[in-house]
């Protein structure tokens, strides 16, 4: 798997950069704190339970505000997973999938240990985060997924009738390398997709919204990013439904004002590409982020889900400071998602600076082994 060499980065585009990988990260995890509470209800039970415009705020989940779910904890193990990738590279091993099973491993050793265990030398320091030890109600599918050494694959994945979101919550990281040509992000989100979701579906939306996030964080519109996830779709066998819910997002945008029952619809059974497209419409006709995000959780379906979605989406098109601070400030996690937020977009600028041949940063693989 081969990547474009970018330019070499200035100051200014720098800064832009780790604006966006910031806000990508943050918003994920601030829709799916704001989701992750009311994931099990319907509509009218967030309305009897939050009055009748629904949930507007973060609301308790997990003992306070803020709480994150599975799909944040996955995320986090997608970027550390990324970054050992291109430090391993070095050795001249380069098979990222393999890596990102790895670092889901870790995750999947979260939901069964006490807390981290300071003889794994190998797991770096995302693993030793402890209130990562914590069980958000993960899917069987990722339990099953991860719950041996077996990496799925497109010729052999796990769960190959999976059609869950669970897989696309965790693709954001892989559209955030921007040095990489789209096509070449499609495809390591779906590789990667396969080890818990193994239908055409899961794997197919997985592949269309990091390719969507690509586009955002290298500046495209979102509906370009869009137009571009379709045609990248459109040579990939089972591609249909996936295409489908995409153009039923777009053409959802002129239909009137925005609505729960737009987005319920567009969500549907809460498979992996109905959440994809009401994550599309929620993030094209949301007047802010805030709005956006309520929009998107406001619903019968996989409220962390559609959520984790959105928020991706936003804080990729604008950046961290779009997000509403008084939601990250409340947020769970939030220094450990900043440090390996400037992780990744350090790695992503400057990784020659870091290790390589020469030499390497004894410290970066510490943080990052071999």
């Amino acid at each position: 798997m081969a990547t474009t060499t970018g330019a070499v980065w200035g100051r200014a585009e720098q800064q832009d950069f780790r604006s966006r990988v910031r806000g990508t990260l943050l918003g994920a995890a601030v829709g799916d704190a704001l989701g992750g509470p009311v994931d099990a209800l319907t509509l009218e039970e967030i309305r009897a339970a939050h009055g009748p415009e629904g949930l507007l705020d973060l609301t308790a989940g997990h003992g306070r505000r803020g709480t994150i779910t599975h799909h944040t904890q996955l995320t986090l193990f997608s970027v550390d997973g990324l970054i050992r990738a291109q430090v391993r590279r070095d050795t001249g091993a380069w098979h990222p999938p393999t890596d990102l099973h790895r670092a889901y491993l870790r995750w999947a050793a979260t939901q069964r240990d006490w807390g981290p265990d300071e003889r794994r030398a190998e797991d770096g320091w995302l693993a030793r985060e402890e209130w990562l030890y914590a069980r958000r109600g993960p899917s069987r599918s990722l339990l099953i997924g991860f719950g041996d050494d077996r990496m799925g694959t497109l010729d052999k994945p796990k769960n190959p009738a999976e059609q869950g979101p669970e897989a696309v919550a965790r693709s954001a990281p892989f559209g955030l390398l921007v040095g990489w040509e789209p096509q070449l992000v499609v495809q390591l989100a779906v590789e990667c997709a396969a080890q818990t979701h193994g239908h055409p579906v899961g794997c197919l939306s997985a592949g269309a919204y990091a390719v969507i996030v690509h586009g955002l964080a290298r500046g495209e519109s979102l509906d370009g990013a869009v137009q571009q996830a379709l045609a990248l779709l459109a040579a990939r066998p089972g591609h249909q439904p996936v295409s489908d819910a995409l153009q039923h997002a777009l053409g959802a945008v002129r239909q009137g004002m925005p609505s729960p029952a737009r987005v319920e619809e567009l969500t549907g059974e809460g498979t992996a590409d109905g959440l994809l497209a009401a994550a599309v419409y929620c993030a094209l006709v949301g007047e802010d982020v805030r709005h956006g995000l309520c929009l998107a959780v406001n619903q019968s379906g996989p409220s962390a889900a559609a959520g984790a979605l959105t928020g991706g989406l936003l804080g990729a098109l604008h950046g961290e400071t779009a997000l509403p601070p008084a939601w990250l400030a409340e947020l769970e996690g939030r220094p450990t998602l900043l440090e390996l937020a400037d992780d990744f977009a350090m790695e992503m600028t400057q990784g020659p600076a870091l290790h390589g041949p020469a030499g390497s940063a004894p410290g970066w693989l510490a943080r990052y082994p071999r």
